[in-house]
């Protein structure tokens, strides 16, 4: 593959006036965002491409747990502060659903898949850093479904509680519809991949030289362990954290909705 020289590379941001311009036509007034967005990707990735520049050359399992706990946190952080009305227990749920979820989906993809070394950093972190950032993406997007159900039906869901339903089945249904609006994006992906689009992985593989009957299994197999991370991560934080929300009474412990 060519190698991408620094001048070269630069003018891939050219392209941004593109966007630049069409805000500005549109009125849209995300112009700042935009450049302050592209500034930190740009800082943030530089920065990583050092951090496993150091990693890969000195590979250890405590670094490399490390990485992948800090990838995890820096997830739930984010899921977490999108979501300010979840209560505490419910926020420790969401931490356990993304990080239970993606490490043994990482584990199975490693050890049983792969069948290498869990602790080598060249396949822990890249694969970590793809089952955790579409949990997390999951996550947020099951999180904001669910809030979103509640608030339309905190009247009707106060009424039944009221009159002795069991919040269990109050709350599976909303569980239910948000653990589904989290899946479709994975999904719809998947039904379009390989005809509509190629994806970044596959993409990424090729451009490096790697034949693309090879570069096609490891993003089958690695569309399947994020389509597995993100289900295990939205339902188990979901079906944990609703019974958060009430109490032995079944009464209403938190401004649902808000």
């Amino acid at each position: 593959m060519n190698e991408l020289g620094l001048i070269n590379f630069a003018l891939i941001y050219l392209l941004l006036f593109i966007i630049l311009a069409v805000m500005k036509r549109s009125k849209i007034d995300q112009s700042k965002t935009l450049i302050v967005a592209c500034f930190r990707m740009t800082v943030q990735l530089v920065l990583a491409g050092l951090i496993l520049t150091f990693v890969f050359d000195n590979p250890s399992p405590w670094i490399t747990s490390l990485y992948v706990i800090v990838m995890i946190l820096f997830a739930s952080f984010i899921v977490i502060n999108k979501n300010r009305w979840l209560n505490r227990k419910f926020k420790v749920y969401v931490i356990f659903a993304i990080g239970s979820s993606g490490i043994c989906v990482l584990l199975y993809f490693i050890l049983i898949v792969m069948n290498a070394d869990v602790f080598d950093p060249q396949y822990a972190i890249p694969l970590a850093g793809m089952i955790i950032g579409n949990s997390m993406t999951g996550m947020a997007l099951g999180l904001k479904a669910f809030n979103s159900e509640l608030s339309s039906n905190a009247d009707r869901i106060e009424a039944l509680l009221n009159v002795g339903a069991e919040p269990k089945k109050i709350m599976n249904p909303f569980v239910n519809k948000a653990v589904e609006f989290a899946m479709m994006p994975t999904i719809t992906s998947m039904l379009s991949m390989g005809i509509i689009s190629l994806p970044g992985m596959m993409t990424g593989q090729i451009l490096s030289g790697t034949a693309p009957a090879v570069a096609v299994l490891y993003q089958i197999a690695i569309l399947i362990a994020i389509s597995v991370a993100v289900c295990m991560t939205v339902f188990i934080a979901l079906n944990l954290g609703y019974r958060t929300l009430y109490n032995e009474r079944h009464q209403i412990t938190a401004d649902i909705g808000k």
